[in-house]
């Protein structure tokens, strides 16, 4: 089965601000979204066993949504991070599932520069979420519920044109009365949760 690539991001600087949510919260805000449907994706987090992507503060991850796949590289920036996409088949996603062949691409053309072995690249760690998505006169809103490693977490996003709108996230959060959690990136929170893992030791073990 192929992938639909004509939704899959362009390279493009990430600048957006987030809290978590309690359950209740979530709840509050579900009439806001109720209008747009729900986007279920699963993510899928790569690294080397000596933890390679994190030691440059990047984020490596394949994404899988019911139509099309996509593979995502993070890389930090002064403000933000910039993202590196690339559309993938099933089949390729598949392939590298289970075989660890590893896409070729803009993508793994970075990793080689940093003489990062993509060969030692696998999947950590895998996280689900149930997404809706509304843009709004100052950006664009991700309304999230997430499930990983036993745990359900919710989160609101805001993406952003510049850092210095980040007073118009806040002014959301105050119109809808949330209040705001820092929230670490959905790697980060999964990586926490996994840390007790005996499966996540035997990957760094390899």
């Amino acid at each position: 089965m192929q992938t639909k690539e004509k939704d899959v991001a362009m390279n493009h600087l990430e600048i957006e601000f987030k809290t978590l949510l309690t359950k209740e919260e979530y709840h509050s805000l579900e009439d806001f979204f109720k209008d747009q449907p729900p986007i279920r994706q699963t993510n899928h987090y790569i690294d080397t066993p000596d933890q390679a992507i994190r030691n440059h503060r990047m984020a490596l991850r394949i994404r899988t949504l019911a139509d099309r796949a996509e593979l995502t590289l993070k890389v930090p920036q002064d403000a933000g991070h910039f993202e590196y996409n690339q559309a993938l088949t099933f089949e390729q996603v598949e392939t590298f599932l289970s075989k660890k062949k590893f896409p070729q691409g803009e993508i793994a053309s970075f990793l080689t520069d940093l003489d990062i072995p993509l060969t030692s690249l696998d999947v950590w760690g895998s996280l689900e979420t149930e997404r809706r998505e509304k843009r709004i006169p100052k950006g664009l809103l991700a309304f999230d519920r997430s499930r990983y490693n036993s745990i359900e977490d919710y989160e609101l996003e805001m993406e952003v044109d510049a850092a210095s709108d980040e007073t118009y996230f806040h002014e959301f959060l105050k119109e809808t009365q949330i209040e705001y959690k820092p929230a670490k990136s959905k790697v980060a929170r999964l990586a926490q949760s996994l840390l007790k893992s005996w499966n996540y030791w035997i990957f760094l073990l390899k």
